[in-house]
């Protein structure tokens, strides 16, 4: 069975971003190629059990295995050696990639206190990236569980050629954006 948001994408929004910007080519369409999501761990250089632990709680996140980034360069201000751990991530595709952005969007993102939306800054090839604080509001993590708070990156790579492009396709498959008409 597919995923509710590529059914969405495929019967509802492509055919809107085909006639929004007058596409003939139907692989010109702008659509999401992949998800990234991205943990820096603070702290790794002193504890790796702190990459081991954020590692396995974006891995029960996304529902892939994480890999471990390690230091490209030493820092010595940092106390950073060439080859240290430092953070973790997942590239997903696909089904996961489908599934992962419906539970984001539907779940996640209404469970942050205070929500409002997300900014509308998209990088100018049509990509977005968010930031989330800490990774307890994702319901798959247990409270309980919880060793240390540990922020993440999200980013949706997309196939659009513009910002306006992204935006629409991003929109459409319902990313809370904070309205760009109202001025706070």
């Amino acid at each position: 069975m597919a995923a509710r948001l590529k059914e969405k994408y495929q019967n509802e929004v492509r055919p809107k971003l085909k006639d929004a910007f007058s596409i003939d080519n139907l692989h010109a369409i702008p659509r999401l190629e992949k998800i990234v999501v991205n943990m820096g761990v603070k702290g790794a250089v002193e504890s790796k059990s702190k990459v081991e632990s954020a590692a396995r709680d974006l891995g029960t996140i996304t529902g892939q295995k994480a890999t471990i980034r390690k230091a490209k360069k030493s820092i010595a201000g940092f106390k950073l050696r060439e080859g240290m751990p430092i953070g973790c991530a997942v590239t997903l595709r696909q089904e996961r990639m489908w599934e992962f952005a419906d539970r984001l969007i539907s779940v996640v993102l209404p469970r942050i206190r205070d929500f409002r939306g997300v900014k509308d800054k998209l990088d100018g090839r049509g990509n977005f990236t968010l930031g989330v604080s800490e990774q307890s509001i994702f319901p798959e993590i247990p409270f309980d569980r919880i060793e240390f708070q540990q922020g993440m990156d999200i980013t949706f790579v997309t196939s659009a050629d513009s910002d306006e492009q992204g935006y629409m396709l991003l929109k459409e498959l319902g990313m809370p954006f904070v309205d760009r008409t109202k001025k706070n």
